[in-house]
């Protein structure tokens, strides 16, 4: 069976600066893979390559998605292949309300896919299904994107956006960060709502405490540009007890 997404030695840089050192990974569909590490290890880095973001330079190794070349996609034609990446830190549009920004991006994927484009009525329908779940209220949905929205507010209209647009590849970019329990339980039900046979997940986390609440089946330690360790979902337990600095300590 092909992988979902298979990473053989990729390298990257930005600014001349190489982040990315022969990084290998395989994810299957239905798997859920986090992936640790230190502040600068390339976690974010990994997010960005893989989502297509501008400014990355990929100096060697290929990523295959569903068996093809994922790095020679613009980034619309991954997204409409589907590939999702949850930013860390959501950007915010003003002047564009949520609702007519999650019409404008699954339309436009849907296009892109050669399939017709949802009525404004069936759409509505749907979105306000997914948000009464994630806790979004009708007035947060005309409100410009994510301007004023507390990072609760944001993490979850990601969620919105991720469950409207049902990607095959959900990579959640420190999903966690600047989140209280509450808001990081209603989030992790979110995408755990999303777990299926079909979808594979990159959960990219500094802590252990979000993966009480979406578990992981593998756990990989990112350090210096590459997977230095992998395990079961108790690996991240242990790196909450005893930290990183081991892993640094190899990968220099």
């Amino acid at each position: 069976m092909t992988p979902l997404l298979e990473i053989r030695n990729l390298q990257a840089e930005i600014g001349g600066r190489k982040i990315l050192n022969g990084l290998d990974l395989t994810v299957n569909a239905g798997e859920i893979h986090a992936i640790m590490g230190p502040n600068g290890a390339g976690k974010s880095t990994l997010s960005y390559v893989l989502a297509g973001k501008p400014g990355y330079g990929i100096t060697g190794g290929e990523v295959l998605f569903k068996g093809e070349d994922l790095l020679a996609m613009s980034p619309d034609e991954r997204a409409a292949k589907g590939v999702f990446l949850a930013f860390q830190y959501p950007l915010e549009i003003p002047g564009v309300a949520t609702v007519t920004f999650l019409r404008t991006a699954l339309n436009a994927q849907r296009r892109k896919r050669g399939e017709e484009e949802l009525s404004s009525p069936d759409l509505l329908k749907r979105v306000r299904e997914i948000a009464r779940k994630l806790g979004i209220d009708a007035e947060m949905l005309r409100r410009p994107l994510n301007v004023g929205f507390s990072g609760g507010e944001k993490k979850r209209n990601e969620t919105l956006q991720m469950a409207l647009l049902e990607p095959l590849l959900c990579v959640l970019d420190e999903t966690d960060s600047g989140l209280d329990i509450d808001a990081l339980k209603i989030v992790a039900n979110g995408v755990n709502q999303l777990r299926s046979s079909e979808r594979g997940m990159i959960v990219i986390t500094h802590y252990q405490r979000l993966l009480d609440y979406i578990v992981p089946d593998v756990v990989h330690v990112l350090s210096a540009g590459r997977i230095v360790r992998t395990g079961g979902k108790e690996l991240a337990l242990e790196l909450e007890a005893t930290g990183y600095a081991q892993y640094q300590s190899e990968a220099a």
